[in-house]
């Protein structure tokens, strides 16, 4: 079964209903249907949080957050070897820390695929099984 991370910018497409949205909201049905698994770090999550509560506030950042991914969806903390494992990705590969700890999660086993619409990540493609989201 294919386990799909998600990255802030895939979530944040499909609550802008942005290309890419559409998929998006197949593989959230496909997680809800135990059809295939779903994870984001928790870092990627606060990312999410963050950037609605800065474009609409509180109660509506709450709002949205609470009905967003199905309860089947895992939200994966930020363990200190996570945090390790991302800082040497940082490091090594030239990304964000926040980008590591996505492309750490996906590298948990090879039915994962992380789903992007940042294409920053291309030079980790080496790594990690990716599907862009088309762009803007």
């Amino acid at each position: 079964m294919t386990a799909y991370v998600l990255d802030s910018s895939a979530l944040i497409r499909y609550i802008d209903n942005e290309p890419g949205a559409a998929r998006i909201e197949e593989i959230l049905k496909g997680c809800a249907n135990r059809q295939a698994g779903l994870s984001i770090s928790a870092i990627q999550w606060g990312e999410v949080a963050g950037n609605l509560r800065k474009r609409f506030g509180a109660s509506e950042e709450n709002t949205v957050i609470a009905n967003l991914l199905p309860s089947e969806a895992e939200i994966v903390a930020a363990s200190s070897e996570r945090a390790n494992r991302a800082a040497e990705l940082r490091v090594d590969c030239g990304i964000s820390y926040a980008d590591a700890f996505a492309v750490e999660l996906a590298l948990g086993s090879p039915e994962h695929v992380l789903v992007t619409a940042d294409y920053g990540f291309k030079s980790v493609e080496d790594l990690i099984r990716i599907e862009f989201l088309p762009s803007k």
